[in-house]
This record gives C-alpha cells, sequence and structure tokens, in this order.
C-alpha cells in the first residue's frame, strides 16, 4: 500500500522536558492507524507537528514526497479532541466556510454535507445553528467538517466522545468505509475496545517514546498471553497452583487465570484439577486495554519475547 504520511524520529522539547524522543511510523492509503497513549504521552503533540500547528525540533514529516511547510493542508482532514465550531453560525453555512477553506467546490461541498447530515440524522438540520445542537449532534457536524473536503489523510482524535451507541456504530462504519475508499486515517482514541476492532495498525507511545509499533495480530502475538475466566466457588491457591498460572485474580466468585507466554491452550485446559467448580470458563487473549494499562501503569506484567516488559 501506499504510504500517505511518514513521520521520521520525531524529537520536540518544551524549555528543558522532552515530550517527544525519536518518533517514527508512517499511514498507508487505505488503512486504519491507532496512536495510543496515556494522558502526557505526547500524542497530541505529535499530532500537533503533523498538522502544521508547531513544528518538530528534529526529525520530519512527510505527506507523500513533500514535507515541512510544503505539505497540501487541504488534502488532511482533522476532528480534534477540543470542539470549535462557531455556535451562532448555522450548521450549512459553517460546512460550507470550512469547505472554502480547503479550496474545495461549494456546490459539491453542500451535495456531500446534505447526504452526510441525512446519513448521520440530521436531516433538516442544516439551517439549525450550532448552539441549537446536542453535544451528540455537534459531534457528527464536527465529524462531517473533517470530511466535506474529501481528504486523503484523516486524522481523528477521540472521534467516539460524547456519542451514544448507536451513533459510535455509525461513526464506525463510516471511518471504516472511508479507509475502504482510499482515505489513509490516523485515529487516537482512549476506547481501547473500539481501537481493537477497528485498526489496522497501532502506534503506542508513552513518556514520548514508541513502546509499541504493529499489527493487532503483531501486538496480539507479542504482548498478550492468553488468560483463562473462571467463575465459580474455588479456593484461590487451587487455582495459582494449577501449572504456568502466573497469577490469579479474584473478584468473589470470578476468577482470571494470567498464563505463562509458552502456554498451549488444548494440552492446558486438560491439566485443571477435577475439584475445581466451573459454573463458566472463557479462555481468551489478554485485550488491547489490558495491554494499556500495564505500560501506562509500569505494571510489567506482561510477558515480551519470553521477557518481562518494562
Amino acid at each position: 500500500m501506499e504510504t500517505m504520511l511518514s513521520v521520521e524520529n520525531l524529537g520536540k522539547s518544551f524549555k528543558d522536558k522532552q515530550v517527544l524522543s525519536n518518533i517514527s511510523f508512517d499511514v498507508r492509503r487505505g488503512e486504519i492507524m491507532a496512536i495510543l497513549g496515556p494522558n502526557g504521552a505526547g500524542k497530541s503533540t505529535t499530532i500537533r507537528n503533523i498538522m502544521g500547528i508547531m513544528y518538530p525540533d528534529e526529525g520530519a514529516i512527510r505527506f507523500r514526497e513533500m514535507n515541512g511547510k510544503e505539505i497540501p493542508r487541504h488534502k488532511i482532514g482533522y476532528l480534534p479532541e477540543e470542539r470549535g465550531l462557531y455556535k451562532n453560525v448555522s450548521v450549512m453555512d459553517i460546512l460550507l466556510y470550512l469547505a472554502e477553506l480547503k479550496d474545495y467546490p461549494l456546490d459539491k461541498a453542500k451535495q456531500r454535507a446534505l447526504a452526510y447530515l441525512k446519513k448521520f440524522d440530521l436531516e433538516g438540520k442544516d439551517k439549525v445553528s450550532m448552539e441549537e445542537l446536542s453535544k451528540g449532534m455537534g459531534q457528527k457536524v464536527q465529524f462531517i467538517a473533517s470530511v466535506i473536503h474529501e481528504p486523503e489523510l484523516l486524522i481523528l482524535d477521540e472521534p467516539f466522545s460524547g456519542l451514544d451507541p448507536v451513533s459510535q456504530e455509525l461513526f464506525k462504519e463510516e471511518i471504516r468505509q472511508l479507509a475502504e475508499d482510499g482515505t489513509a486515517i490516523l485515529l487516537s482514541s482512549h476506547q481501547m475496545n473500539l481501537v481493537e476492532e477497528m485498526a489496522d495498525r497501532l502506534f503506542m507511545i508513552h513518556q514520548g517514546q514508541k513502546v509499541i509499533y504493529g499489527t493487532m495480530d503483531d501486538v496480539k502475538t507479542q504482548y498478550a498471553n492468553f488468560k483463562c475466566t473462571i467463575r465459580g466457588k474455588n479456593d484461590l491457591r487451587v487455582l495459582e497452583d494449577i501449572p504456568q498460572v502466573e497469577r490469579v485474580e479474584q473478584n468473589e466468585e470470578k476468577f482470571v487465570l494470567y498464563l505463562s507466554k509458552d502456554v498451549h491452550p488444548n494440552e492446558w485446559l486438560k491439566v485443571i484439577p477435577e475439584q475445581v467448580n466451573i459454573q463458566e470458563l472463557t479462555l481468551d487473549r489478554i485485550t488491547l486495554h489490558e495491554i494499556f494499562i500495564d505500560i501506562a501503569t509500569n505494571k510489567n506484567l506482561l510477558q515480551k519475547e519470553g521477557e518481562v516488559h518494562a
């Protein structure tokens, strides 16, 4: 796939504090690339450098073969985490204004705006001022504003914030469709379940440095050991003594057994003692949410290539 965005050895400091160090990743045409990290990790600084809101002290940002101030901003769509559409302006006027700023034909922008308003259950709201909309409705308009000009690269910072489950599904479907149509998408979100469901690849940053970079399958294979959840009335010590169980977390009659890296699930199930009371049992890999929490809190409980991840 064609590389649309390349971030190469990015470094950025504010006064005496280095907030980014040697950050490198790319975003390809037609893929959803997630950039993750706890608050203060450097995600927003990275995005602001990409958008030209600020410039890096070190490294380079390339859009295709262009870099720095040569990057055509009208080819990029941006949904910021902090929403900021003019409150006393009508929905259609603000969408057409933003399309005009991107040098996009206004007649075509109006057609796209009306189509999106209908798709997002906002039909008839084109003459309504932004201040009259609910938070979720405003979020939909902000999303439309980010894609009205058919960007080749779309940066979405917390796009699901403030949305109910139905609206989240609408956004997920639209983001997937944009990727299928060839848009390169850089997605930042703290909702790990949605990222795990949608992202093709991910880049996780912590304290300004890379900690994970790869496809979802690669990350799961590299970091995500198996875990077994058992519901039933059991003695914690019996479960802790089962071979290849590294630790057990208990919540009343729910036990989560975290297994060693080299476990073979089919064989391991056979060594569960007969006296273990099993009302329910599930065996799956550790979730992206658990990987995120482990890294963000420096618990160092996950195994990477046979060694403790630090």
